[in-house]
């Protein structure tokens, strides 16, 4: 079977407003999440003949009661009346532009069918190229360019429509997955694993002492790496406590926040990820799933804002899950690669071996 595609031009119509707040002596500037970055991963895939190996699946728009299952109604309510409007803010670092609703309820519906085109055995594995990004948006708000909590959405659609009992979120955006976290957080269906920089944003949250409350008490782990983390913390993270926590839990489907602003390039962080550290943490994480869960990963799309380098980041993702080996070369790879700062250092690994011991306490499935 092939790895499906989720793919929409609408995607890339959706506008998210100022970065900066208007102020006396504040130079308006346009949102860092501009769609040029997303459509040129699309451009990639096109271009290297990638696309023509992939199945298409074309998305659908999330209802509003899918969306309320993790979003509150009056939120929901905000966003449809803003959208039909002029548009206008709905958090912090958020705002939508006229129209904006029903693209974004398309981007959460877009991890629905990525999921279901999994779980129905259409395709093997999948990568759900969406804009909006979803991961910080909460219950009552959108944050850090997101305003549905796409793979929140789909998660809760995957247990309260498909019957699935455990499912396994893991968030590789160099931001935290706040969003997801506290939709699951008294869950035990739910395992959500982030790995980010160190109190970026959001700064409140995604410090490793959140580990879940309730009955959700050890099924949340967070991995606060210190800025200038590259390679070699990266692909120790994924060994050291995604797969044993995976493990752990033996997920029945697993779902990737893939970001790619972890990258060398990306304005809006400090770390040193290449090409070759999305290559390999795919890699890692597929053979986790056909080993736990007969293969069943989706990927989906969250944050990257260099769009000169982020398609050179999804494309061996995209490549991994298809088992593809394309002629696609990185143009900066040699260079990232070798940069100071890629093997693992000390300080790094005092973080991973802390998170490790949370990933070994994961508990058992419950009957």
């Amino acid at each position: 079977m092939a790895t499906g595609l989720v793919h929409d031009e609408r995607f890339f119509w959706v506008e998210l407003g100022a970065y900066l707040p208007l102020g006396p002596l504040t130079q308006p500037f346009p949102a860092m999440d501009s769609p040029d970055g997303k459509r040129r991963i699309l451009n990639l895939l096109r271009a290297s003949g990638i696309f023509d190996q992939l199945t298409s699946l074309t998305p659908r728009m999330a209802t509003e009661d899918e969306l309320a299952r993790i979003h509150t109604r009056d939120y929901i309510a905000r966003v449809k009346e803003l959208s039909e409007g002029y548009g206008g803010p709905v958090g912090d670092y958020t705002a939508i532009c006229a129209g904006a609703y029903d693209i974004c309820r398309l981007a959460a519906g877009g991890c629905i069918t990525a999921f279901d085109a999994v779980l129905d055995g259409t395709v093997s594995n999948a990568f759900a190229l969406v804009r909006p990004c979803g991961h910080h948006a909460e219950a009552d708000r959108g944050r850090g360019f997101a305003v549905f909590s796409n793979v929140a959405v789909a998660v809760a659609d995957a247990r309260a429509r498909r019957g699935l009992s455990r499912i396994a979120v893991i968030d590789w955006d160099v931001h935290h997955g706040n969003g997801t976290q506290w939709s699951f957080y008294e869950d035990p269906s739910v395992l959500t694993i982030s790995i980010h920089q160190d109190r970026l944003y959001p700064l409140e949250s995604g410090a490793l002492e959140e580990t879940g409350k309730g009955a959700g008490e050890g099924y949340n782990i967070n991995i606060p790496l210190p800025a200038g983390s590259g390679h070699g913390a990266y692909v120790r993270t994924i060994e050291r406590v995604v797969l044993p926590a995976l493990r752990a839990f033996k997920p029945e489907l697993i779902a990737v926040a893939s970001g790619f602003d972890a990258n060398v390039l990306d304005p809006l962080a400090h770390m040193l990820c290449h090409s070759g550290t999305f290559r390999e943490m795919t890699r890692l994480v597929k053979q986790a799933a056909e080993d736990l869960c007969g293969g069943r990963l989706v990927v989906c799309l969250e944050g990257g804002y260099a769009p000169v380098y982020i398609p050179y980041c999804a494309a061996p993702v995209i490549e991994t899950l298809a088992g593809l080996q394309t002629q696609i070369d990185d143009p900066m790879h040699d260079w990232v690669s070798n940069m100071g700062g890629q093997e693992l250092l000390p300080h790094q690994e005092a973080v991973i071996e802390r998170a490790a011991a949370l990933a070994a306490r994961v508990p058992s499935p419950r009957a």
